[in-house]
């Protein structure tokens, strides 16, 4: 029997426990030893690692892809994409979703995990045809939540229709680790028995569920899990891959994993997660089990994010009374499951009611934007009342958001960039986040300045 083994350290165990402040130059050392560990594919790519490159790190993300493919040739490099968000937090064109997936493969992308927010399969349709189109793997997710109409049979029934586009995989998305060991056991096989896909799961150690979880859904069927390695596991990352590694070798199933490989790694991120306790980015909070996430379902990343908000605003006294709010926020929007973005859209209001002294007082023009239909068919409807002061009698948009977007975005954005982009991917990365992109265009460019001019003073 086999199980393979997903490795997120470079996306979402670095993203989920100091907010994906991971720049490349600290992996760089271990990702040839990471090659040779035998993983199914190494998450490396996607979710918030390209507006953190940019808006953080000052780095070019499509280099850093570039970098990293060149180090691991015999690995599956595998990233996140948002469906019709792409890696932003607003829908796109399709003919911009179509070139961002075409430049992810060309820069070395070989699994495409493709996701919406709102398990609106019409959002992910253009992503997935153009992945397979692509030569690449389109891995199908559904966003795992629970919820008066997140029922069963409604998975299932969302799964076929993933496979009927043509998908590689299936994968159950579980972001805020409240995926059960019952839960798991059910909906893994309900999903095998749908559909002839490989199974992938992934979780968060965030309510302490996860490690039987994976177990169950191992039992059941589950072909691939994710995990992180040992110094940047638990908490609101993943479970442990060499803990997970011990375990099911055990139990007699064949991981492919290397052992020594594994070792070498751990010891590699052992004082890298040192570095960020001492300065205060890795949060305790973000390594504990908190069960009230089965309450509230904030996934790893929004967690740490929201701490990070809270703090900034002064305001981490109102912790507790902004995850109380959240699932009520939740309910008001339709039961949307908390994930990029629908988790900044619900947690950023949660903290703006208890801030407030009136629910709904202060509302960001994103939340509009979801209540107006810009992000697809919401699970169910929108509180009407809520809607209504929200909107202040404007409208809901009908049928399908992107095909209200004109086509001729990226030729605008080349010429508005003009000499400032040296690629195709440069007028991307300005497409996806414009103002921060033109601040990296700029540091980068004064920084190769002082360098040209350091070579010259020193001739």
């Amino acid at each position: 029997m086999k199980i393979r083994f997903t490795e997120t350290v470079l996306r979402d165990a670095n993203q989920s426990l100091i907010a994906t402040r991971l720049p490349y130059d600290k992996f760089e050392p271990i990702l040839e030893t990471m090659d040779k560990a035998g993983f199914y594919s190494v998450e490396c790519w996607g979710g918030a690692t390209f507006d953190v490159c940019l808006r953080y790190l000052k780095e070019d993300p499509w280099e850093r892809l570039r970098k990293i493919r060149a180090k691991m040739p015999n690995t599956k490099l595998q990233m996140l994409l948002r469906g019709q968000n792409i890696l932003g937090y607003k829908h796109y064109s399709d003919d911009i979703v179509r070139r961002f997936v075409r430049a992810s493969v060309e820069n070395g992308i070989d699994i495409i995990r493709i996701f919406d927010a709102l398990n609106d399969v019409n959002n992910l349709k253009t992503a997935v045809e153009e992945t397979v189109k692509c030569g690449a793997e389109a891995s199908g997710a559904i966003s795992y939540t629970t919820s008066p109409v997140h029922t069963l049979s409604k998975y299932v029934e969302t799964v076929k229709e993933l496979a009927a586009m043509g998908v590689s995989s299936i994968c159950i998305k579980d972001m805020a680790g409240i995926l059960s060991p019952k839960a798991a056991y059910d909906l893994v096989s309900a999903i095998k028995d749908a559909v002839d896909l490989p199974l992938v799961l992934h979780t968060h150690c965030t309510t302490g569920l996860a490690f039987m979880t994976y177990l169950k859904a191992v039992e059941a069927g589950a072909d691939v899990i994710d995990t992180a390695i040992s110094p940047f596991s638990g908490g609101t990352s993943q479970p442990a891959t060499e803990t997970l590694e011990y375990t099911l070798r055990e139990m007699g199933y064949d991981t492919g994993l290397n052992t020594d490989a594994l070792i070498e790694m751990a010891d590699y991120f052992k004082p890298i997660r040192a570095e960020y306790i001492a300065d205060g980015t890795l949060n305790p909070i973000s390594l504990t089990t908190d069960t009230q996430c089965l309450n509230y379902q904030i996934p790893g990343g929004m967690l740490s994010n929201l701490l990070s908000q809270l703090k900034m605003l002064g305001a981490l006294d109102k912790f507790d009374a902004a995850l109380a709010e959240t699932p009520r926020v939740r309910k008001d929007m339709g039961y949307p499951p908390l994930v990029t973005p629908t988790s900044q859209l619900i947690g950023t209001q949660a903290v703006q009611n208890v801030l407030s002294d009136e629910r709904y007082k202060n509302v960001g023009a994103e939340l509009r934007a979801y209540c107006r239909g810009e992000y697809g068919r919401t699970p169910a409807p929108i509180d009407p009342e809520i809607r209504a002061k929200i909107l202040g009698g404007e409208k809901p948009i009908e049928g399908r958001y992107a095909d209200t977007l004109p086509e001729d975005i990226f030729q605008k954005a080349k010429e508005t960039l003009g000499s400032t982009a040296r690629s195709d991917e440069d007028v991307l990365s300005y497409i996806a986040f414009p103002q921060v992109a033109e601040s990296f265009f700029e540091q980068r460019r004064a920084a190769e300045e002082n360098v040209c001019k350091y070579s010259i003073e020193r001739l």
